[in-house]
Formats: structure tokens, C-alpha cells, sequence
């Protein structure tokens, strides 16, 4: 009898458990009435943010040499030059804005490639590369807080000035920006 009554306690358990599951997974996200909802003042300004984002098409908040590449959205060391010696490692940070996003069973997601190409003074290629680096990543909402770190070395590059030019496509709809910047390698010591 006692294990009768155990089994029937454990059966009406899991029964409850169950139930609580599927409850939750049938009902809307749950709610707090707790959380503080945004203005309508910030909604306002949040859309027209979407807008301007739209309307503006792929472009840079920021495009620098760095000292250490950058760790995170906005964390990054601009140089205070451009001047590299042969062996250096050339380190970049962008931010780039006004990409576009798919949307898809409520995710959003974005797709940039980086192509880069390296030019001498005379504007011959040296080196090039297409789709060498892929920012990408989704969420519920929109990400638009993008930090691109790229990472370059050429050795061997005699003493002189050059241009690295980096363009980037915007995979969802196959716009594409970029940038230049220039720099030199410092004569031997």
C-alpha cells in the first residue's frame, strides 16, 4: 500500500510538472507588470533611429589604426601615427553602420565579408584578398553595435608609403563600402 501511495504522489508530480511546462511553453512570453516600459518619447526616438539607420546605407562611424586591434564595441587604442616598421602588425578598428538585417521566426541577422588590398605609392596591388574576415550574428533584436578588429602583417615591404584599402559587403543585399588608410614603413634602423 505504501508504495502505492508513492507512486500515485510521484504520478500526480509529474503530472503538475508537465503541465506547468506545457503552460508555459503555449502562453505568450511571460511578463512582469514590474518592469518600467520605455516612454513614448524614447519609442519615438527608437524609430526614427530605425529609419535614419535604413536611409543611411552601409557606412563607418569610425575607421583607425589601433594599438591593439580593439576588444569590444568602442574599446579600442587609435595610434597616435601611421607609421609601421616592416615586421609590425598593422591592427584596425571599424564600426560600421546602416547594414541590413534578415529576418527570420523573430531573429534578426546580419552577414558582413571584409576584402582588403594593399597599394603602393604608385597605386600597384601588392596583395589582395576577398572575403578574408565574416562579421555576423543575430538576436531578437537588432544588433547595431558592430566592432570590426581586423589584423594585417606584410613583410618584406621595402621602406615607402602605402594604402590599405578595406571594403566590406553587406551579404543581405550586396551593398558594399569602404575605406583607405594610408600609412608608411619606417626605413630600417
Amino acid at each position: 500500500m505504501l508504495t502505492g501511495k508513492r507512486l500515485s504522489r510521484q504520478t500526480a508530480s509529474a503530472i503538475l510538472i508537465a503541465t506547468g511546462i506545457l503552460a508555459g511553453i503555449c502562453s505568450p512570453a511571460v511578463s512582469s507588470e514590474n518592469v518600467p516600459l520605455p516612454s513614448d518619447a524614447f519609442n519615438d526616438a527608437k524609430a526614427a533611429y530605425d529609419a535614419a539607420w535604413d536611409a543611411n546605407g552601409l557606412a563607418f562611424a569610425v575607421a583607425t589604426f589601433t594599438r591593439d586591434g580593439g576588444t569590444a564595441y568602442g574599446q579600442y587604442t587609435p595610434r597616435s601615427d601611421s607609421v609601421f616598421q616592416d615586421d609590425d602588425v598593422l591592427s584596425i578598428y571599424a564600426e560600421p553602420v546602416g547594414y541590413s538585417f534578415t529576418q527570420s521566426d523573430g531573429l534578426y541577422a546580419f552577414e558582413l565579408t571584409a576584402s582588403y588590398r594593399l597599394l603602393n605609392a604608385s597605386g600597384q596591388v601588392l596583395a589582395e584578398q576577398d572575403d578574408f574576415a565574416v562579421f555576423s550574428g543575430q538576436g531578437r533584436s537588432k544588433q547595431r553595435e558592430l566592432a570590426a578588429a581586423l589584423s594585417f602583417q606584410f613583410t618584406g615591404l621595402p621602406a615607402g608609403a602605402y594604402t590599405l584599402e578595406t571594403r566590406f559587403t553587406n551579404e543581405a543585399d550586396g551593398e558594399t563600402a569602404g575605406f583607405s588608410l594610408p600609412f608608411s614603413i619606417a626605413a630600417p634602423n
